[in-house]
């Protein structure tokens, strides 16, 4: 019993410890955010994407009538709510919204009474898989070249084949847990010497718009195209084995 009870506590600290908060501020009987808490919340927003939202609270001073303080507090955290969703936010379904009006309004200085506070968790770090490519990337020195193992595409196409999911969410979890590292795409094509359509520099811009939807910051990316000029083997290829080989995606490791 007493054991159950340890491991009730420690559980029930840890969810308590996990979760944070974070404040912005109203003008007097105002429901929309003043101007620097409307660009601090901008800012919160872009660096806080995946996150999950528990519950806001809606606040007001003591001034004027409570019923009408109460509707105030409610609106501005449903104010709140909406800006986070127009920002393509990540909500959690049945975000809890309490209006507590002017009831907790004990500050002397009334323009601390007029806020909402967000209450949120933030995700766990992904688990990366132990794979040959996350081992190579994490060995890798600046300046080497990874191939993406299995980075396929339909024919004269920069649209990715399923197969490719894997690697790609492989990528992307490296890039989340390692924020230090920095990668070059490289795209490379075979069998020709002369390339038609950009192919290679749109599969490389395609892993990279793939990188940047999923969150990772533009700086650490950049891409480009080598067409044929770079293949493994030499043109014309022998084999299909060969064309294979030239027909790829590389990262370069810029930075880790």
């Amino acid at each position: 019993m007493k054991q159950y009870l340890l491991i009730s506590f420690i559980f029930i600290f840890s969810s308590i410890n996990a979760q944070q908060q974070y404040t912005v501020y109203f003008d007097f009987d105002i429901d929309e955010t003043n101007s620097p808490s409307t660009n601090k919340l901008s800012q919160w927003i872009a660096e806080n994407h995946n996150v999950e939202i528990l519950k806001i609270e809606g606040y007001a001073d003591s001034i004027g009538n409570a019923l009408y303080n109460v509707d105030l507090s409610e609106r501005r955290a449903e104010y709140v709510l909406e800006e986070l969703k127009e920002n393509n936010y990540i909500i959690a379904k049945g975000v809890e919204i309490k209006a507590f009006g002017e009831d907790k309004a004990f500050s002397k200085n009334r323009a601390q009474d007029r806020k909402a506070i967000i209450y949120y968790v933030k995700p766990s770090p992904p688990i990366i898989p132990e794979t040959d490519f996350s081992k190579a990337v994490n060995t890798a020195k600046k300046g080497d070249k990874l191939k993406l193992p299995n980075m396929n595409f339909y024919n004269n196409s920069d649209i990715m084949l399923p197969e490719s999911a894997p690697i790609l969410n492989d990528l992307l979890a490296i890039l989340q847990k390692n924020k230090k590292l920095k990668i070059d795409i490289q795209g490379h094509i075979c069998c020709q010497i002369k390339e038609e359509n950009e192919i290679s520099l749109r599969r490389a811009r395609a892993v990279y718009n793939f990188l940047i939807k999923k969150g990772i910051d533009a700086v650490r990316l950049s891409y480009k195209s080598f067409g044929s000029t770079k293949p493994l083997h030499p043109l014309p290829e022998k084999n299909e084995t060969e064309k294979v080989a030239n027909r790829r995606v590389e990262i370069e490791i810029l930075e880790n």
